[in-house]
């Protein structure tokens, strides 16, 4: 199975972090986080990694170039232009050919959330894609009817709504996104022909015409290490 890290982020809200190297190497425990992302992929089975990079790009392939992870782990370079999280998977999609799902996992996300239970509800479901949420406190949240089918989402601290299915929307469950998903290969074929696009937005598209899920996630453990405060509660775990 093959697996994607989002690691090319500018990482501006750990700016004392972030000041002379990208997020993806800020690191817990002794390890950056794209240590952590990748060792975890390897542990649940996958096979090879695609990591896209911008940011102090030069740092994180220099990291990769100089680790043996024990699988091949392959760069995906925006250092001249940052795609945003669509953009970014389009941009790699010739590392995806085949016929298996493909994970994408946010390199700020610490989790232990079991991966292969994910994969085997995804393929069950038939879904093009399947994103993992929680049900925590946020601002942005999608929206899932009662088969956990993505019907839309929604900005409850300015009221910004994105209807998919507009029949399901107001009775629908809201939940937080994880920063991990799945896609389908057959998803490759449907993105548009803009080069820089947000995944949320294409995902809300497809869902008026596709099968997008929800995987409801509570697991034990799920932090986004993306804020100071939220960093600092990590290492706690990691002392």
């Amino acid at each position: 199975m093959k697996a994607m890290v989002f690691a090319a982020g500018l990482g501006t809200r750990l700016q004392e972090e972030t000041g002379n190297k990208p997020k993806a190497l800020v690191e817990i425990g002794g390890k950056p986080l794209l240590q952590h992302a990748i060792e975890k992929l390897k542990k649940e089975g996958f096979s090879e990694i695609v990591v896209n990079v911008h940011h102090f790009s030069d740092l994180v392939i220099e990291f990769i170039n100089s680790h043996d992870f024990g699988i091949p782990v392959f760069i995906s370079d925006e250092t001249d232009k940052l795609l945003d999280t669509g953009g970014g998977l389009k941009k790699a999609a010739p590392f995806f050919q085949g016929y298996e799902p493909v994970l994408i996992y946010n390199v700020d996300v610490i989790s232990n959330l079991k991966l292969q239970n994910l994969i085997e509800y995804h393929n069950k479901a038939g879904a093009l894609a399947t994103l993992v949420v929680r049900d925590r406190k946020t601002q942005r949240y999608f929206k899932f009817d009662s088969e956990k089918r993505l019907v839309g989402w929604i900005n409850k601290k300015s009221g910004e709504k994105k209807i998919a299915i507009p029949e399901n929307f107001e009775q629908s469950a809201a939940m937080a996104f994880s920063g991990i998903h799945v896609v389908s290969p057959d998803i490759f074929d449907l993105m548009p022909s803009e080069e820089k696009f947000s995944i949320t937005d294409f995902y809300l598209d497809l869902a008026k015409n596709h099968l997008l899920k929800g995987y409801f996630d509570e697991s034990e453990i799920w932090m986004d290490v993306g804020k100071p405060e939220e960093l600092a509660e990590v290492r706690k775990l990691f002392q």
